[in-house]
């Protein structure tokens, strides 16, 4: 965000430990080093208190990856991670199951208030009416449906409807914001756009937990070969899922070019919401000058370019 002071959080300790980013026990020694007492502090907050934060950033700024990184830091089950995208994805999915769809309407019912029906809603949702446009009312009422289905867990929202006008912003954030008794507040998420341009050409997902990685940027530590396409791919490190192969999505080896009017709205939305008053706001870079990289980061804190060759067994 061009003209938003981020401010530059120095990590380096220096000395001789280094740390395989890669491996998520590695991971955890480090974030024992450099965060052990704020995670002691998080978690004996989390015994008895929850928070909802919402995750802003241009698509591919790293939201959902923030979000997983930071659960896997805490070692808690007691924070989720909610995408609005992937709720409207599971939906969909919900809708092909008449048991399912009876249970979405009756919440519906009790949470859904907008100026059309519920009926006509699920039609525009669907696809089965393109002229009419969703209510943002619709939306609210699925991200509550899964707010309310995690209890009493910390939440991160990632994600916003698109194309909100000034009041369709404020209505989603003032009716979440205002749904459960427990604190809530912004993370603005920044990195530049040469950036944002890589992750999305060279990303992959888990299929099942949605975990997002890159090939080039931030690989796990297992890598396979597919020996009838001649690529290589990342194995999910997440062991509820291992070993899992992950995907790209359709569409990214595009780049952001692809996506330009969706990052220049998200960012429109992201200058309007940092004025919003009484919210509080965290500020997290995602990327520093490579001139400042050496003096506030150690070594193996620096993201390398990963490339993949076979070697003779």
């Amino acid at each position: 965000m061009k003209g938003v002071e981020f401010p530059l959080f120095k990590t380096k300790l220096g000395g001789k430990q280094k740390f395989d980013l890669t491996d998520p026990k590695d991971r955890k020694k480090y974030f024992q080093l450099k965060a052990g007492l704020e995670i002691k502090k998080l978690n004996n907050y989390l015994k008895k208190k929850t928070f909802m934060a919402f995750l802003l950033g241009k698509k591919n700024a790293g939201k959902g990856t923030y979000a997983k990184l930071f659960i896997e830091a805490l070692g808690t089950n007691r924070v989720a991670h909610l995408s609005v995208g992937d709720i409207v994805r599971n939906v969909h999915k919900d809708l092909k199951s008449p048991g399912k769809k009876k249970e979405l309407v009756a919440y519906l019912k009790k949470r859904y208030r907008g100026f059309i029906t519920i009926e006509k809603a699920l039609e525009v949702f669907t696809g089965r009416d393109a002229a009419t446009l969703l209510p943002t009312e619709f939306i609210i009422a699925l991200v509550e449906r899964e707010v309310d289905r995690l209890g009493s867990k910390a939440v991160f929202i990632d994600g916003f409807p698109r194309n909100m006008d000034q009041v369709s912003y404020s209505l989603y954030f003032r009716a979440l914001m205002g749904y459960r008794h427990d604190p809530d507040f912004f993370v603005f998420i920044d990195l530049p756009e040469a950036i944002i341009d890589q992750r999305i050409k060279f990303r992959v997902i888990c299929p099942k937990c949605q975990t997002p990685r890159s090939l080039k940027l931030l690989r796990t530590k297992e890598i396979g070969y597919d020996q009838k396409s001649k690529q290589f791919f990342l194995i999910c490190d997440n062991v509820k899922c291992s070993p899992e192969r992950m995907v790209p999505k359709e569409g990214d080896e595009l780049g952001i070019e692809a996506i330009r009017d969706r990052v220049e709205l998200d960012d429109k939305v992201m200058r309007s919401l940092l004025g919003l008053e009484g919210v509080p706001k965290i500020l997290l870079r995602n990327s520093i000058p490579v001139t400042a990289a050496k003096k506030n980061s150690d070594d193996y804190e620096i993201t390398p370019a990963y490339r993949y060759v076979l070697t003779a067994s």
